[in-house]
């Protein structure tokens, strides 16, 4: 029964007991459940720290003992007082393993001041990347520079300008009134949370009016995707200028030469020639700024030849990107190689580099650059944290949500044991 509680937790113990004709209600199964003895917990010399949503708004933490990777302990919230107080209840810890939180660094060094503070590489990669992303979305305009130049035999693109350009679309109309205003607001001086207030937008949303040129910059036209009608195209173009304009005719003789598809694309496909346009070829969208920042930050030899092909192009295209790219492969060549020598260097570029999102994270990382390098140069992660926050999110799941932390730390610290149990076959008595 106690088993079967640690696994199921009331309510599925309940069912599963009944199925084994032992009848008790959840509730009791729950009772026995927080009757059974947690092991003793001894202090580990490499200790994991790190936070996990408990509901809404509020987190908990949690402890694991990075060498044997089973969990220690958890409670509600996140501040440094209960971590400190829990280390000098517990000294011994000679190694922690955290993220990047000045909440934990400050619990640490005021309960367990002699121990090793080591920050995550994977979390200071994560913080790098989302810098990475920042900037590229400040230097949007540069990503089109990406694509593939338009060779001398394709048409040119239609440029329309704010003068010549009208809006047909009711959509199109909405965005041309808003940058029209926002952008009277803002040459008055304005600044974007004041304009915000007044139209009634969010400042996120002003400031992209604000930098848009034209208000064609804020439609966001999705490009077409490739469909199966694609290498038929031109035979559809060169029919329609022999006269044939029948959608159901010019199917069959799709169909005739090895067309799969549905009659509908066919009349789709055809609808822009009949209104004297040109067919809707599919064309290649720019990378947004969260694929331009994923191109930067993966590995060269990880990168596909899409990759390969347009990375150059944009890097040569802006400066900012370039660096960017630049400063992320030093700091990979550290993490590749265990070494934190350039470390102080580097951050000295990343201060100097001119780009707010860097300058922001070289402060950070300064303050804590001990650990930094720990984190560069030992072995230590946080990687059993996560696969511990893992396990406790699903605990979590089979009970609804609605456990308190007393039973999820009962049934996080017991199931963790279960499981090294009957995953060791010499512990499992003969039957």
């Amino acid at each position: 029964m106690e088993d079967v509680g640690v696994v199921l937790a009331g309510r599925g113990g309940s069912r599963m007991l009944r199925i084994l004709n032992v009848r008790l209600s959840r509730v009791a199964v729950l009772s026995q459940l927080m009757r059974v003895p947690l092991p003793p917990l001894v202090t580990p010399q490499v200790l994991g720290v790190d936070d996990f949503a408990l509901y809404g708004g509020t987190y908990g933490t949690l402890l694991v003992d990075a060498t044997t990777r089973l969990p220690l302990t958890l409670w509600e919230g996140r501040d440094a007082e209960q971590l400190g107080r829990w280390l000098r209840e517990h000294p011994g810890v000679e190694v922690a393993c955290r993220d990047g939180s000045l909440t934990y660094r400050q619990g640490i060094a005021a309960g367990a001041p002699e121990a090793v503070q080591v920050s995550d590489r994977f979390h200071l990669w994560q913080g790098l990347s989302r810098r990475v992303q920042d900037i590229a979305s400040a230097h949007r305009g540069c990503l089109p520079a990406a694509l593939p130049t338009v060779s001398e035999n394709d048409p040119p693109p239609i440029e329309e300008t704010t003068e010549n350009a009208a809006a047909d679309t009711r959509a199109e109309r909405h965005a041309q009134s808003l940058f029209e205003a926002v952008q009277a607001l803002t040459r008055t001086g304005r600044s974007h949370s004041s304009v915000a207030r007044e139209l009634g937008l969010d400042r996120r949303t002003v400031g992209k009016y604000a930098r848009a040129r034209t208000w064609q910059e804020v439609i966001r036209r999705p490009p077409r995707k490739p469909s199966t009608l694609d290498p038929y195209l031109d035979y559809l173009r060169q029919r329609w200028d022999e006269g044939q304009h029948s959608a159901t005719i010019l199917h069959e003789e799709l169909q005739a030469k090895g067309y799969l598809g549905h009659y509908q694309r066919v009349k789709m496909a055809v609808a822009p020639l009949r209104r004297g346009l040109p067919l809707d070829e599919p064309r290649e969208r720019p990378p947004s700024p969260r694929e331009a920042a994923r191109w930067i930050t993966t590995h060269p030899h990880r990168r596909s030849p899409h990759i390969n092909e347009r990375l150059p192009r944009l890097l040569d295209h802006c400066p900012e990107l370039k660096l960017t790219h630049d400063l992320v492969g030093r700091f990979a060549t550290m993490v590749d190689n265990h070494d934190a020598a350039p470390l102080p260097g580097w951050l000295s570029e990343l201060a100097n580099s001119g780009l707010a999102p860097l300058a922001g994270l070289a402060g950070a990382l300064h303050e804590d650059r001990h650990a930094v390098a720990q984190g560069i140069t030992t072995p230590y992660n946080s990687g059993v944290n996560e696969g511990r926050i893992t396990d406790v999110k699903l605990q979590k799941r089979l009970m609804a949500g609605r456990a308190g932390v007393s039973l999820l730390r009962h049934r996080v610290v017991l199931i963790a044991h279960l499981r090294r149990r009957y995953a060791d076959p010499s512990t499992v008595s003969p039957r």
